[in-house]
């Protein structure tokens, strides 16, 4: 075996950890909604629709070796973060409570679980979008590193 087959090998545990924090991200999120009853916010649907395309897009390329994806990746985690911080702050931060993305169904600011006083759905969100985002730059490093 090569080193350069080598080293995609170990590169494949990064997408696969991404695609496992994607899945068990995407069940959270489907959990909450569709066995506890609660009923997402226009934030909650902005963050799942950068989410989910995310559990089929890891999950090809961690069964196809194929470490590419990140370049999909990493836009979609960023801009799904950058969400869950604005949702994040508008329940949390005083200052964001004039600012009202939700115009209709649930307000965004309402909390359905505040666990250990800060975690909440969008700070669940915030988690798996970071580990994400970390997985897909360890690769672009690792692979610069190469070059």
């Amino acid at each position: 075996m090569t080193n350069t087959v080598q080293n995609k090998g170990k590169n494949v545990w990064f997408l696969y950890f991404a695609w496992l924090v994607s899945v068990i991200a995407t069940m959270g999120s489907l959990y909450f909604s569709e066995v506890k009853g609660f009923i997402p916010c226009d934030l909650c649907w902005f963050q799942r629709i950068f989410m989910y395309p995310l559990v089929l897009i890891l999950g090809i390329g961690t069964f196809q070796s194929d470490i590419s994806v990140k370049k999909f990746v990493l836009p979609l985690s960023l801009i799904g973060g950058t969400i869950s911080v604005f949702h994040y702050l508008e329940q949390k931060a005083l200052g964001f409570g004039g600012i009202r993305p939700c115009v209709s169904g649930v307000p965004c600011s309402s909390e359905y679980i505040n666990w250990l006083g800060f975690i909440t759905i969008p700070f669940l969100a915030l988690t798996a979008f970071t580990l994400i985002t970390i997985s897909m730059l360890v690769l672009y490093s690792k692979q610069s590193r190469k070059k």
